[in-house]
């Protein structure tokens, strides 16, 4: 049966993204500075705009311009408010040993993904990334849009699984009904089994591929178009595995797992990668139940439930 959706127009603030773009790709390229012409080009901003931006966001600490190249880099001010959102967020500082100790163990790859109301972000990354995670910078936002995802919309309320499935629908430009209930479908096997495992498709192959080539000339249209490509093109192909069989093996791209701390909603989900030979059923198994026991250990740690010094590995 049809269902009715609409679009839902989002406002938007042109002068904010301009600053917030320039913030993401200081961000993303931590150890390099630029000059006003080269972030224009990269931007696609007005000179005369940007260089007001640079000016104001200088003038408030929020970067530093080198006085003989004139270049610009992150300044004092994103110290402090980077600061001040790691206290208010301290379940990363339980999230690391806790990656660290399953890293060493299993010879994998971790990431650490949050999710804002229009994009899932790329947090933290733990060892030997996977080709596609390793291609991410921290802070890379994928579209909040089904499939991707998909962990934490399984563990939402009814509203945000919604939201989420008529942003998919919507960038299809028409309802479709089959992709609706492959989808619902997929939350369900998620939810009762308490993990996402996601397959390699060629998709993720060729966002590895576009993301790789963005990297050395950093476009943020193009890297918003490579994103959007990939969620749209991931709807067509198999993407989640709703069952397990032990014995058969599978050409696995992530197992993720959500971590809760106060709310019923995940706060970020724990991301395993890397994984470069098809693995059998069982073993998928194995490391997701390694997962969702370090995502207990840290839920209960973030909550006050347990004290750090009272962790045990079991």
């Amino acid at each position: 049966m049809r269902r009715n959706w609409s679009i839902q127009v989002a406002l938007f603030s042109q002068p904010t993204a301009r600053a917030l773009a320039i913030l993401d790709l200081l961000m993303a390229n931590p150890q390099q500075a630029f000059g006003l012409t080269e972030m224009t080009r990269r931007l696609n901003l007005n000179k005369a705009t940007c260089h007001a931006i640079l000016t104001t966001m200088a003038n408030y600490g929020f970067l530093v311009q080198d006085p003989k190249t004139k270049a610009y880099r992150l300044g004092p001010s994103i110290i402090a408010a980077g600061n001040a959102a790691f206290a208010q967020f301290p379940v990363l500082e339980y999230a690391r040993p806790e990656l660290e100790g399953l890293q060493n163990d299993l010879n994998i790859g971790f990431g650490v993904t949050g999710r804002s109301k229009m994009h899932m972000v790329l947090l933290a990354l733990y060892g030997s990334a996977s080709p596609l995670i390793d291609s991410f910078q921290l802070g890379l936002r994928l579209p909040n849009t089904a499939p991707v995802a998909a962990c934490f919309t399984a563990f939402s309320p009814a509203k945000y699984l919604e939201a989420w499935l008529t942003r998919a629908h919507e960038s299809r430009g028409e309802y479709n009904e089959k992709l609706d209930q492959k989808l619902r479908v997929s939350l369900i096997a998620i939810r009762a089994r308490g993990y996402e495992v996601t397959l390699k498709t060629r998709a993720e192959a060729e966002l590895t591929r576009e993301l790789s080539r963005i990297h050395n000339s950093w476009s943020l249209t193009e890297l918003e178009e490579a994103a959007n490509k990939y969620q749209h093109d991931l709807c067509d192909e198999y993407y989640h595995l709703d069952r397990i069989d032990p014995k058969a093996r599978y050409e696995i791209s992530t197992i993720s797992v959500p971590v809760f701390v106060y709310r019923e909603v995940p706060v970020m989900c724990f991301v395993a990668g890397s994984f470069d030979k098809p693995i059998m059923g069982a073993q998928v198994e194995e490391i997701a139940e390694r997962m969702v026991a370090s995502a207990k250990r840290v839920t209960a740690l973030a909550s006050g439930r347990e004290k750090l010094s009272q962790r045990t590995d079991s």
